[in-house]
Protein backbone atom coordinates (compact mmCIF):
# COMPACT_ATOMS: atom_id res chain seq x y z
CA UNK A 1 0.00 0.00 0.00
CA UNK A 2 3.06 2.52 0.76
CA UNK A 3 4.86 1.33 -2.13
CA UNK A 4 1.37 1.76 -4.13
CA UNK A 5 1.05 5.65 -2.84
CA UNK A 6 4.81 6.16 -3.46
CA UNK A 7 4.53 5.61 -7.04
CA UNK A 8 1.48 7.54 -7.21
CA UNK A 9 3.21 10.97 -5.30
CA UNK A 10 6.13 9.99 -7.71
CA UNK A 11 4.07 10.20 -11.40
CA UNK A 12 2.36 13.72 -10.12
CA UNK A 13 5.72 15.34 -9.11
CA UNK A 14 6.67 13.94 -12.48
CA UNK A 15 4.05 15.48 -14.52
CA UNK A 16 3.99 18.89 -12.50
CA UNK A 17 7.96 18.82 -13.41
CA UNK A 18 7.31 18.56 -17.22
CA UNK A 19 4.37 21.09 -16.87
CA UNK A 20 7.03 23.36 -15.64
CA UNK A 21 9.24 23.09 -18.10
CA UNK A 22 8.26 22.09 -20.85
CA UNK A 23 10.16 20.92 -23.81
CA UNK A 24 11.91 23.53 -26.37
CA UNK A 25 10.47 23.01 -30.00
CA UNK A 26 13.07 22.81 -32.85
CA UNK A 27 13.34 25.63 -35.38
CA UNK A 28 15.76 25.21 -37.96
CA UNK A 29 16.96 27.95 -39.58
CA UNK A 30 19.15 28.54 -42.50
CA UNK A 31 21.19 31.80 -43.60
CA UNK A 32 20.94 32.62 -46.96
CA UNK A 33 23.50 35.52 -48.50
CA UNK A 34 22.62 36.69 -52.04
CA UNK A 35 26.15 37.03 -53.78
CA UNK A 36 28.26 38.91 -57.24
CA UNK A 37 27.03 36.97 -60.16
CA UNK A 38 23.36 36.40 -59.76
CA UNK A 39 23.62 33.97 -57.04
CA UNK A 40 22.49 32.43 -53.44
CA UNK A 41 25.62 31.13 -51.10
CA UNK A 42 23.18 28.29 -50.38
CA UNK A 43 21.95 26.60 -53.56
CA UNK A 44 19.56 23.92 -51.55
CA UNK A 45 19.11 22.78 -48.11
CA UNK A 46 16.98 20.30 -46.39
CA UNK A 47 13.98 20.31 -43.85
CA UNK A 48 11.97 18.04 -42.17
CA UNK A 49 7.72 17.86 -43.16
CA UNK A 50 6.18 20.06 -40.68
CA UNK A 51 9.54 21.68 -38.90
CA UNK A 52 9.62 25.24 -37.99
CA UNK A 53 11.80 26.86 -40.58
CA UNK A 54 13.49 30.61 -40.17
CA UNK A 55 15.01 31.45 -42.91
CA UNK A 56 17.59 34.86 -42.35
CA UNK A 57 18.49 36.37 -45.99
CA UNK A 58 21.08 39.02 -46.30
CA UNK A 59 21.92 41.09 -49.65
CA UNK A 60 25.64 40.81 -49.86
CA UNK A 61 25.70 41.56 -53.18
CA UNK A 62 25.59 45.77 -54.83
CA UNK A 63 22.81 44.68 -56.68
CA UNK A 64 19.16 44.27 -55.17
CA UNK A 65 17.39 40.76 -54.87
CA UNK A 66 14.53 39.13 -53.12
CA UNK A 67 13.88 35.88 -52.12
CA UNK A 68 10.57 34.14 -53.04
CA UNK A 69 9.27 29.98 -52.01
CA UNK A 70 7.41 28.88 -55.07
CA UNK A 71 5.07 25.52 -55.27
CA UNK A 72 7.26 22.46 -56.31
CA UNK A 73 7.53 23.00 -60.17
CA UNK A 74 6.35 26.74 -60.37
CA UNK A 75 9.45 28.63 -60.46
CA UNK A 76 9.60 29.44 -63.91
CA UNK A 77 5.60 30.06 -63.61
CA UNK A 78 6.54 32.52 -60.88
CA UNK A 79 9.52 34.25 -62.62
CA UNK A 80 6.68 35.22 -65.90
CA UNK A 81 4.57 35.94 -63.69
CA UNK A 82 6.88 38.78 -61.55
CA UNK A 83 8.21 39.90 -65.23
CA UNK A 84 4.47 40.34 -66.43
CA UNK A 85 4.09 43.16 -63.83
CA UNK A 86 4.69 45.38 -65.65
CA UNK A 87 5.00 49.26 -64.25
CA UNK A 88 3.69 47.34 -60.77
CA UNK A 89 5.84 45.52 -59.99
CA UNK A 90 8.78 47.49 -58.03
CA UNK A 91 6.05 48.49 -55.61
CA UNK A 92 4.98 45.14 -54.76
CA UNK A 93 8.89 43.61 -54.79
CA UNK A 94 8.05 41.86 -58.27
CA UNK A 95 6.49 39.08 -55.49
CA UNK A 96 3.42 38.40 -58.19
CA UNK A 97 0.02 37.76 -56.21
CA UNK A 98 -0.39 33.93 -57.66
CA UNK A 99 -1.12 30.69 -55.30
CA UNK A 100 2.13 29.58 -56.56
CA UNK A 101 3.85 31.78 -54.07
CA UNK A 102 4.19 30.32 -50.70
CA UNK A 103 6.44 32.60 -48.40
CA UNK A 104 8.90 35.83 -49.67
CA UNK A 105 11.31 37.63 -48.91
CA UNK A 106 11.16 41.38 -50.31
CA UNK A 107 13.88 43.19 -52.48
CA UNK A 108 16.66 43.96 -50.67
CA UNK A 109 19.17 46.98 -51.22
CA UNK A 110 22.98 45.84 -50.36
CA UNK A 111 23.74 45.16 -46.94
CA UNK A 112 20.10 44.26 -45.79
CA UNK A 113 18.75 41.28 -43.86
CA UNK A 114 15.15 40.16 -43.73
CA UNK A 115 13.85 37.33 -40.98
CA UNK A 116 10.53 34.92 -42.26
CA UNK A 117 9.58 32.14 -40.44
CA UNK A 118 6.82 29.53 -41.58
CA UNK A 119 6.05 25.46 -41.02
CA UNK A 120 7.55 23.54 -43.33
CA UNK A 121 4.80 21.73 -45.67
CA UNK A 122 3.56 18.22 -44.49
CA UNK A 123 4.08 17.32 -48.25
CA UNK A 124 7.23 15.88 -48.98
CA UNK A 125 8.59 17.49 -51.83
CA UNK A 126 11.53 20.07 -54.01
CA UNK A 127 9.74 23.63 -53.38
CA UNK A 128 12.08 26.30 -54.81
CA UNK A 129 13.27 29.26 -54.22
CA UNK A 130 14.24 32.08 -56.65
CA UNK A 131 14.96 35.87 -57.14
CA UNK A 132 11.78 37.74 -59.15
CA UNK A 133 14.00 40.71 -59.92
CA UNK A 134 13.78 41.06 -63.52
CA UNK A 135 15.77 38.95 -65.40
CA UNK A 136 17.33 37.09 -62.12
CA UNK A 137 15.13 34.35 -61.53
CA UNK A 138 16.63 32.58 -65.04
CA UNK A 139 20.28 31.93 -63.10
CA UNK A 140 19.63 32.90 -59.20
CA UNK A 141 17.51 30.09 -57.44
CA UNK A 142 17.98 27.17 -55.57
CA UNK A 143 15.92 24.07 -53.76
CA UNK A 144 14.33 23.80 -50.47
CA UNK A 145 14.04 19.84 -50.08
CA UNK A 146 11.10 18.87 -47.56
CA UNK A 147 12.35 15.05 -46.64
CA UNK A 148 12.93 12.80 -43.62
CA UNK A 149 15.77 11.16 -46.05
CA UNK A 150 18.64 12.45 -47.94
CA UNK A 151 19.28 15.10 -51.25
CA UNK A 152 20.68 13.67 -54.45
CA UNK A 153 24.33 13.67 -55.01
CA UNK A 154 24.84 17.57 -55.82
CA UNK A 155 26.02 16.51 -59.69
CA UNK A 156 23.12 14.72 -60.13
CA UNK A 157 20.75 17.36 -58.85
CA UNK A 158 18.07 18.90 -61.46
CA UNK A 159 16.67 21.24 -59.50
CA UNK A 160 19.75 24.08 -58.90
CA UNK A 161 21.99 25.49 -61.91
CA UNK A 162 24.14 23.77 -63.79
CA UNK A 163 26.68 25.97 -62.14
CA UNK A 164 26.39 25.35 -59.26
CA UNK A 165 27.20 20.55 -59.89
CA UNK A 166 30.08 20.81 -57.69
CA UNK A 167 30.63 18.94 -54.56
CA UNK A 168 32.66 21.45 -53.36
CA UNK A 169 31.46 22.50 -50.17
CA UNK A 170 28.64 20.24 -49.05
CA UNK A 171 27.45 19.99 -45.48
CA UNK A 172 25.01 17.36 -45.06
CA UNK A 173 25.12 17.97 -41.21
CA UNK A 174 24.00 22.03 -41.77
CA UNK A 175 21.08 20.61 -43.79
CA UNK A 176 22.85 22.74 -46.86
CA UNK A 177 24.95 23.30 -49.14
CA UNK A 178 27.74 26.17 -49.81
CA UNK A 179 28.98 25.91 -53.31
CA UNK A 180 31.41 27.62 -55.61
CA UNK A 181 30.53 28.43 -59.50
CA UNK A 182 32.63 26.15 -61.50
CA UNK A 183 31.44 26.81 -65.50
CA UNK A 184 30.72 28.99 -67.53
CA UNK A 185 27.23 29.56 -68.14
CA UNK A 186 23.38 28.65 -66.73
CA UNK A 187 20.78 28.60 -69.50
CA UNK A 188 18.56 25.69 -69.88
CA UNK A 189 15.70 27.31 -70.99
CA UNK A 190 14.08 27.27 -74.52
CA UNK A 191 14.66 30.84 -75.66
CA UNK A 192 13.16 33.52 -75.73
CA UNK A 193 14.55 34.44 -72.16
CA UNK A 194 15.44 37.52 -70.60
CA UNK A 195 18.74 38.18 -68.18
CA UNK A 196 19.18 40.70 -65.95
CA UNK A 197 23.56 41.44 -65.85
CA UNK A 198 26.18 43.13 -66.27
CA UNK A 199 27.07 43.24 -70.38
CA UNK A 200 29.94 45.41 -71.58
CA UNK A 201 28.95 48.76 -73.70
CA UNK A 202 25.65 49.50 -71.26
CA UNK A 203 24.57 50.88 -68.74
CA UNK A 204 24.40 48.95 -65.22
CA UNK A 205 20.82 48.86 -66.34
CA UNK A 206 21.11 46.91 -69.35
CA UNK A 207 19.01 43.54 -69.99
CA UNK A 208 19.99 40.76 -72.13
CA UNK A 209 17.49 38.94 -74.11
CA UNK A 210 18.15 35.34 -75.73
CA UNK A 211 15.99 34.75 -78.56
CA UNK A 212 15.71 31.52 -81.08
CA UNK A 213 18.29 31.52 -83.81
CA UNK A 214 21.22 32.10 -81.70
CA UNK A 215 20.42 35.63 -81.92
CA UNK A 216 20.77 37.87 -79.29
CA UNK A 217 20.72 41.64 -77.91
CA UNK A 218 20.71 44.20 -75.33
CA UNK A 219 18.40 46.02 -74.36
CA UNK A 220 19.32 49.29 -72.24
CA UNK A 221 16.71 50.26 -69.79
CA UNK A 222 19.34 53.61 -68.55
CA UNK A 223 19.55 54.97 -72.05
CA UNK A 224 15.78 53.22 -73.24
CA UNK A 225 17.04 51.91 -76.62
CA UNK A 226 18.46 48.67 -78.37
CA UNK A 227 22.56 48.72 -78.08
CA UNK A 228 23.35 46.07 -80.18
CA UNK A 229 22.70 42.31 -81.13
CA UNK A 230 24.59 39.45 -82.19
CA UNK A 231 24.28 35.85 -83.47
CA UNK A 232 26.01 32.63 -81.67
CA UNK A 233 26.33 31.74 -77.86
CA UNK A 234 24.72 34.09 -75.55
CA UNK A 235 26.85 34.51 -72.41
CA UNK A 236 29.91 33.73 -70.47
CA UNK A 237 29.63 35.01 -67.29
CA UNK A 238 32.21 32.65 -64.95
CA UNK A 239 33.76 35.97 -63.73
CA UNK A 240 30.66 37.41 -62.48
CA UNK A 241 29.76 34.12 -60.55
CA UNK A 242 33.15 33.96 -58.99
CA UNK A 243 31.97 37.18 -57.11
CA UNK A 244 34.00 39.84 -59.35
CA UNK A 245 32.31 42.93 -58.68
CA UNK A 246 33.67 44.36 -61.93
CA UNK A 247 33.33 41.73 -63.89
CA UNK A 248 30.83 41.81 -66.97
CA UNK A 249 29.24 38.95 -69.20
CA UNK A 250 30.99 38.21 -72.15
CA UNK A 251 29.38 37.83 -75.54
CA UNK A 252 30.02 34.64 -77.19
CA UNK A 253 28.51 35.30 -80.56
CA UNK A 254 29.81 38.06 -83.17
CA UNK A 255 28.13 41.38 -83.34
CA UNK A 256 26.44 42.15 -86.40
CA UNK A 257 24.21 45.10 -85.12
CA UNK A 258 25.33 48.57 -82.93
CA UNK A 259 23.65 51.64 -82.68
CA UNK A 260 25.61 54.65 -83.72
CA UNK A 261 22.95 57.06 -83.43
CA UNK A 262 22.46 59.59 -80.65
CA UNK A 263 18.72 58.37 -80.07
CA UNK A 264 17.14 56.37 -82.75
CA UNK A 265 13.53 57.78 -81.93
CA UNK A 266 13.22 61.50 -82.00
CA UNK A 267 10.18 64.12 -81.86
CA UNK A 268 9.11 66.45 -84.70
CA UNK A 269 12.08 66.79 -86.46
CA UNK A 270 15.96 65.13 -86.62
CA UNK A 271 18.16 66.20 -84.52
CA UNK A 272 15.44 66.83 -81.27
CA UNK A 273 16.92 64.34 -78.83
CA UNK A 274 14.32 63.17 -76.29
CA UNK A 275 14.10 62.99 -72.91
CA UNK A 276 13.07 59.32 -71.96
CA UNK A 277 12.48 57.80 -69.07
CA UNK A 278 12.02 53.64 -68.71
CA UNK A 279 8.70 52.26 -67.42
CA UNK A 280 9.13 48.56 -67.27
CA UNK A 281 8.36 45.58 -69.67
CA UNK A 282 5.82 42.69 -69.86
CA UNK A 283 6.08 39.62 -71.53
CA UNK A 284 4.38 38.86 -74.79
CA UNK A 285 4.61 34.75 -75.25
CA UNK A 286 7.96 35.32 -73.30
CA UNK A 287 9.19 37.65 -75.16
CA UNK A 288 9.79 41.25 -73.58
CA UNK A 289 7.77 44.16 -74.44
CA UNK A 290 9.38 47.07 -73.10
CA UNK A 291 7.61 50.77 -72.29
CA UNK A 292 9.33 53.70 -72.12
CA UNK A 293 8.57 57.48 -73.00
CA UNK A 294 10.46 60.23 -75.29
CA UNK A 295 9.61 63.05 -73.66
CA UNK A 296 6.94 62.27 -71.89
CA UNK A 297 5.20 59.98 -74.62
CA UNK A 298 4.30 56.39 -74.33
CA UNK A 299 6.45 54.13 -76.55
CA UNK A 300 6.28 49.89 -76.62
CA UNK A 301 8.70 48.03 -78.24
CA UNK A 302 8.67 44.30 -78.91
CA UNK A 303 12.01 42.85 -80.44
CA UNK A 304 11.78 39.00 -82.38
CA UNK A 305 13.90 37.42 -84.57
CA UNK A 306 13.49 37.46 -88.57
CA UNK A 307 11.89 33.76 -89.69
CA UNK A 308 15.48 33.44 -91.15
CA UNK A 309 17.35 34.36 -88.54
CA UNK A 310 19.23 37.04 -90.50
CA UNK A 311 18.25 40.21 -88.24
CA UNK A 312 15.40 41.13 -85.99
CA UNK A 313 12.05 43.03 -86.82
CA UNK A 314 11.14 45.12 -84.12
CA UNK A 315 7.61 46.64 -83.13
CA UNK A 316 6.91 49.83 -82.27
CA UNK A 317 3.82 50.97 -80.41
CA UNK A 318 3.17 54.80 -79.57
CA UNK A 319 -0.53 54.59 -78.67
CA UNK A 320 -1.24 58.47 -78.47
CA UNK A 321 0.58 61.63 -79.62
CA UNK A 322 -0.03 63.78 -82.53
CA UNK A 323 3.53 64.49 -83.30
CA UNK A 324 5.65 63.38 -85.79
CA UNK A 325 8.08 60.62 -84.57
CA UNK A 326 11.83 59.90 -86.74
CA UNK A 327 13.15 56.85 -86.67
CA UNK A 328 17.03 57.94 -87.17
CA UNK A 329 19.62 54.92 -88.36
CA UNK A 330 23.08 54.68 -88.85
CA UNK A 331 24.45 53.64 -92.42
CA UNK A 332 27.60 51.89 -90.27
CA UNK A 333 25.09 50.18 -87.90
CA UNK A 334 25.83 47.07 -90.05
CA UNK A 335 22.00 46.06 -91.18
CA UNK A 336 19.47 47.42 -93.73
CA UNK A 337 16.21 48.62 -92.91
CA UNK A 338 12.69 48.12 -94.07
CA UNK A 339 9.23 49.52 -92.59
CA UNK A 340 5.67 49.05 -92.77
CA UNK A 341 4.80 52.21 -92.94
CA UNK A 342 5.72 55.88 -92.88
CA UNK A 343 8.63 57.50 -95.63
CA UNK A 344 12.40 57.21 -95.66
CA UNK A 345 14.08 60.03 -95.93
CA UNK A 346 18.17 60.48 -96.05
CA UNK A 347 18.02 57.35 -94.01
CA UNK A 348 15.45 58.69 -91.82
CA UNK A 349 11.86 57.45 -91.47
CA UNK A 350 9.51 59.89 -90.95
CA UNK A 351 6.24 58.46 -89.13
CA UNK A 352 2.95 60.90 -88.96
CA UNK A 353 0.76 60.39 -86.10
CA UNK A 354 -1.59 58.77 -87.67
CA UNK A 355 1.19 55.63 -88.51
CA UNK A 356 2.61 55.79 -84.83
CA UNK A 357 0.05 53.45 -83.57
CA UNK A 358 1.61 50.39 -84.43
CA UNK A 359 4.69 49.66 -87.24
CA UNK A 360 7.28 47.67 -87.93
CA UNK A 361 11.24 47.97 -88.89
CA UNK A 362 13.03 44.97 -90.11
CA UNK A 363 16.71 44.99 -89.74
CA UNK A 364 18.57 42.67 -91.78
CA UNK A 365 21.97 41.87 -90.99
CA UNK A 366 24.09 43.43 -94.12
CA UNK A 367 26.40 40.59 -96.28
CA UNK A 368 30.13 40.38 -95.02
Amino acid sequence: MQTRLLLTVFIFLFVIQAKAHPTKDTITTITINAVGGLQYDVTRFKVKPGAKVRIIFTNKDDMSHNLVITKPGARLEVVNAALSLGNDGQKINYIPHVPAVLWSLPILGPGETKTVSFIAPGAAGIYPYVCTYPGHGVVMYGAMYVTNGEMPAIKDDPNIPPNKKTDAGEDDSAHHDHMTPKIAHAYQEEPPYVCRIFIPDASPAAIAVRLPHELSYCWDAGTCHLRYAWQGGFLDNADIWKGHHDAYGVILGTVFFYDKTDYPLQVDKPGNIPVVAFKGYQLLKRYPEFHYTINGIDVYELIKPKEDGMGLIRTFRIPKTDRTIWFVADPGDGVSYQSSGGKWINGKLKILPGEAGRFTITMTKNKP
